[in-house]
């Protein structure tokens, strides 16, 4: 019996630079045209100026980080991580930005000691050929 594969990400309009840049193992957060704020994931108005015309464009970001909140998933809820549970997902704040925030898996494993404020940076899952999507790991010096 053959596992079943990862769920792959669906680019559209607006998703497209984000997968495209993951697929070089680069993070790439949109930007407003307005207010010059980075917004995950982008929408028609920009959350912190409120313009319907944001003219979103992507840019690279350092990827480093501070784990805010995090939990261990025990069951996965999508057959394609059936294989990889127990896994942990972080919630991190990116250096960027104050407030700006994405959600990723921890690729260190679940038995890494995590505290609020542990430093990330991102990491890349190869999930297919061409498709990568961005996750974490445990910044230099910081392990379990």
């Amino acid at each position: 019996m053959t596992t079943p594969a990862r769920p792959r990400p669906v680019p559209d309009a607006h998703s497209a630079p984000y997968w495209a840049a993951a697929a070089r193992h680069e993070l790439a957060i949109a930007r407003c045209g307005g207010c010059d704020r980075f917004e995950i994931p982008p929408g028609a108005i920009c959350s912190h100026c409120g313009t319907t015309d944001p003219g979103f464009r992507f840019e690279p970001v350092s990827g480093l980080g501070v784990v805010r909140s995090w939990t261990v998933i025990h069951r996965a809820s999508l057959l394609g991580f059936a294989r990889d549970v127990p896994y942990l997902l972080v919630d991190v704040e990116l250096a960027e930005q104050p407030g700006l925030r994405m959600i990723g898996r921890l690729l260190d494993g679940p038995d890494s000691e995590l505290r609020e404020g542990i430093p990330v940076r991102v990491a890349f899952e190869d999930i297919a050929p061409g498709t990568a999507v961005p996750a974490f790991a445990l910044a230099a010096g910081e392990s379990s």
